[in-house]
């Protein structure tokens, strides 16, 4: 059955909060120098940079996703005041500014921080390095996934699972074969949103790891450096960021609304 048809009026704020998205995309378009265009997105130090942020954006997504699922599962099945402040802990890091995420980061991990001194002792120095941009994404993306999953599981008829159950599968069964497939929509959608968040992340990254090329100077952080010395390359190289965000969108959309059709 399809929804009730919405009120007219309703047209008008929509076409303006589209518009107030597409606009400026389209302005920072409208400024590509398209006869540079490959020379300046094949330059050492963007392919270098590219190249980082693909990297470290993929492994902290799994990194979001191996701790973001099992909070997201204790969130949604937990009761007690206690989820309250866990809940307000775990999203906690997308509301804070970026350079005070990175502050409090380098103030945890760095090598006069609160772990990051004992870690320094032993001959690990996690601040500076390609670990930090990778932490750094991680902390700031996991809320997104463990949001968009929690949302999920709470929304889970019970009486699936506890018909498995009733059938004599254990919980790490339920877990793996009814619980987790019952929400990939969601794993794959938060999932998503984590690594563009972390293709994206600038502040943490810079106040934790700095901007070292090839170790830890991610595209935003070459697009930031590129602003003051060639505008036409800071340009490119953000909409190439923009192209990369809007694959990571529309692709796994593209895929399950396929899978659906075809189920």
């Amino acid at each position: 059955m399809n929804p009730p048809p919405l009120p007219r009026w309703i047209w008008l704020p929509a076409c303006l909060a589209l518009a107030f998205v597409a606009l400026p995309i389209a302005g920072l378009a409208s400024r590509i120098p398209l006869d540079r265009l490959p020379g300046l997105l094949t330059r050492p130090d963007s392919v270098a940079a590219l190249g980082l942020s693909l990297r470290t954006c993929a492994v902290s997504t799994a990194l979001a996703v191996g701790l973001g699922l099992p909070l997201a599962l204790v969130m949604a099945r937990a009761r007690g005041a206690w989820t309250h402040v866990a809940r307000t802990l775990a999203v906690l890091p997308m509301v804070l500014p970026p350079v005070v995420a990175g502050l409090a980061l380098l103030s945890t991990l760095g090598r006069r921080g609160l772990l990051g001194a004992t870690l320094d002792v032993a001959g690990i120095q996690i601040g500076f390095t390609t670990a930090a941009v990778v932490l750094a994404q991680a902390f700031v993306s996991m809320p997104f996934f463990v949001v968009a999953v929690e949302g999920a599981l709470r929304s889970l008829d019970p009486e699936v699972e506890h018909a498995a159950v009733g059938l004599g599968a254990n919980p790490a069964h339920v877990l793996r074969r009814v619980t987790v497939p019952l929400v990939g929509p969601s794993l794959i959608a938060g999932a998503t949103m984590a690594f563009a968040r972390a293709l994206g992340e600038f502040g943490a990254t810079l106040t934790f790891a700095g901007s070292l090329r090839g170790v830890t100077r991610t595209l935003p952080l070459e697009i930031y450096l590129q602003r003051e010395v060639d505008a036409d390359v800071a340009v490119s190289l953000s909409v190439a960021l923009i192209a990369i965000a809007a694959v990571l969108v529309v692709l796994p959309a593209w895929w399950l609304r396929r899978r659906g059709a075809s189920a």
